[in-house]
């Protein structure tokens, strides 16, 4: 079996986004980001709405123009976690030993999987979850916010005892950063809590099935499963997990972020796991990156440096816009990194949104929700270029509420439907 910590570049997986600010510039660059962990936060008893100004008519105009645009296959599958936020915003984090105040205090769902299925089902999707919780308050808010959002919970496991998983984030607001003390479900979700009538019914139809790395042997018997139906597999490898080696060998799209040499890593990855299609990296406020591998492998391809590649690419981005881009090599060439080998593909250099710091309130679940979105724009079809900027897009509103599910747009929202046509 492969290694991942045996890549020459010493990969250490991490989130699949990484937002990230800056206190010395006017404004603040993200790519979506869990730095610290995978569970957020958005009211328990959540209503459909935005966080915008915006007429019901707007609205309802949106509403009809995007409507027709919805993907034709819209059923996705996640396994991963759920859970409760107690989340407590304070002036800044404290020192040892000091008793301080909060300044506002919110309980959401959260977990990485609930947070990005919440914001797939917001922007079109059909999602299904499989996970765990216990038959108590928390676990019954899971659920309840979940389905008010349009993710179908018939999947989810509910333990008669025990306790449900619950995370206490606390928001630093001069550094805009969060802590997260996480204290895991009992008991843990085993293989033998799915029935294989539940497992063939959460994948019946499904285009496409999206792991956390959480539950990581239901997850497997899982990922097995899609497979032998050739449902395509989408991994988040927000760090090195137990598990992750085996979903990653039958991934067809992994997310992941920070290497000392990011495009000899992805090159790398692309060599040693032949299923996937592409790998996305996050770079903080430094944006993303993208390896998409070209299908044909008998093309004759000029053969050019990853790494001179990505700066000439970089060295075309427009610092002065505030909106999320993309940049990608015009072709498909042959990339070589050296002491690695070289692949057939196209590299591609997303930005992220310049978000003011008057309008920057929380980052958690930034990376969710830009796994939200890929999930939405690989159903719809997206091109590369457009899915990178759609992503950008989805995971800068999110940071403009507090918690992960908070300021999660709707399709109607006019942010985001440009994207939708």
């Amino acid at each position: 079996m492969m290694s991942i910590s045996t890549v020459p570049t010493s990969m250490h997986f991490s989130s699949l986004l990484h937002y990230s600010s800056s206190s010395s510039s006017s404004s603040s660059s993200f790519t979506p980001s869990r730095s610290s962990f995978s569970l957020f936060t958005s009211t328990i008893h959540l209503t459909r709405r935005t966080n915008m100004s915006i007429s019901s008519q707007s609205i309802s105009a949106s509403a009809s123009e995007v409507s027709s645009s919805l993907p034709d296959d819209r059923i996705v599958l996640g396994v991963g976690a759920v859970s409760v936020d107690y989340l407590a915003t304070v002036d800044a984090y404290p020192k040892p030993d000091d008793k301080i105040r909060s300044t506002s205090l919110k309980v959401q769902g959260g977990g990485n999987a609930g947070n990005a299925l919440t914001c797939a089902a917001r922007l079109g999707l059909n999602p299904r979850l499989i996970s765990k919780v216990a038959d108590d308050a928390q676990g019954r808010s899971v659920l309840e916010e979940l389905e008010a959002d349009g993710v179908d919970t018939s999947y989810l496991v509910v333990a008669k005892n025990g306790n449900s998983p619950f995370t206490y984030i606390i928001v630093d607001n001069q550094t805009k950063t969060r802590t997260c003390i996480h204290t895991p479900g009992h008991p843990p979700m085993v293989p033998d809590d799915l029935s294989r009538s539940s497992l063939i019914s959460a994948l019946d139809g499904a285009r496409l099935v999206y792991f956390d790395v959480r539950l990581h042997e239901t997850a497997l018997v899982v990922a097995q499963e899609a497979t032998s139906r050739k449902i395509p597999i989408l991994v988040d490898a927000e760090k090195k997990r137990e598990g992750l080696d085996d979903l990653l060998n039958l991934a067809d799209y992994v997310a992941w972020t920070e290497a000392p040499s990011v495009p000899s890593a992805l090159v790398s990855m692309l060599l040693r796991l032949p299923n996937l299609k592409f790998v996305i990296v996050t770079l903080g406020e430094d944006g993303c990156i993208m390896l998409e591998r070209s299908v044909d492998g008998n093309l004759q391809l000029e053969e050019v440096d990853v790494d001179s590649s990505l700066e000439l690419l970089r060295q075309s981005i427009d610092s002065n816009s505030t909106i999320p881009t993309c940049i990608s090599s015009k072709s498909v060439v042959r990339l070589n990194a050296k002491g690695v080998g070289a692949v057939n593909g196209r590299l591609l250099v997303g930005t992220a949104e310049k978000i003011p710091p008057s309008e920057l309130i929380d980052t958690t679940g930034a990376g969710d929700a830009f796994i939200g979105a890929t999930l939405y724009a690989i159903c719809a079809g997206m091109p590369p270029e457009k899915m990178l900027s759609f992503a950008a897009q989805v995971a800068g509103a999110g940071c403009r509420a507090l918690g992960a599910r908070t300021g999660l747009p709707w399709r109607t929202d006019p942010r985001v439907t440009p994207f939708l046509h």
